[in-house]
């Protein structure tokens, strides 16, 4: 989770590392993972790791977790892999706590 400016250095975007649980029986935005981009948010999908299925749902689990439109989320790393780093742009004022309080309850 970090904060910064992207490539351009004119827009804030917040950094979330997320660990993917495709095929849940429900879905969830909360808890944390040790993951290889530090701790990671868990976001467990109801959608199969199938043609990007669980990567798109995961997108908009996240969205609605932050209170931001689809849109505002991108993926940065790990199209094919649990672990992924997604970034909000804009960040939102409140992306830290959010992220705090999903990750750690």
């Amino acid at each position: 989770m970090t904060r910064g400016r992207d490539g351009v250095g004119t827009t804030d975007r917040f950094v979330v590392p997320v660990r993917v649980k495709p095929g849940a029986s429900r879905a969830r935005v909360g808890g944390s993972h040790a993951g290889p981009h530090g701790p990671a948010l868990v976001v467990a999908v109801t959608a199969r790791a199938v043609e990007g299925r669980a990567t798109d749902a995961v997108i908009e689990a996240v969205a609605t977790a932050f209170g931001v439109r689809a849109a505002a989320v991108s993926l940065l790393t790990g199209r094919t892999s649990r672990d992924k780093l997604l970034a909000l742009t804009p960040a939102p004022p409140d992306a830290e706590a959010r992220l705090s309080t999903l990750r750690d309850g």
